[in-house]
């Protein structure tokens, strides 16, 4: 479950990105610069601040797709 909602929130952040560059200031590219990056990252580390918090609040792991 917590991986669904990880691509979910990720995939949502690139898109709002887009739009906003589209629509208000090309800067908003950086935002989905930064959750590209995270994705990268968390692949060698292992490590997701989106994980940390689906944690505290209580999200479970879960195995089913």
């Amino acid at each position: 479950m917590r991986e669904k909602i990880v691509r979910a929130v990720a995939g949502s952040m690139v898109l709002i990105s887009i739009s906003l560059a589209y629509f208000v200031n090309i800067n908003w590219l950086l935002l989905g610069v930064f959750v590209g990056v995270n994705l990268l990252q968390s692949s060698f580390t292992r490590f997701c601040p989106l994980e940390k918090i689906l944690d505290a609040a209580g999200v479970e792991k879960g195995n089913s797709c």
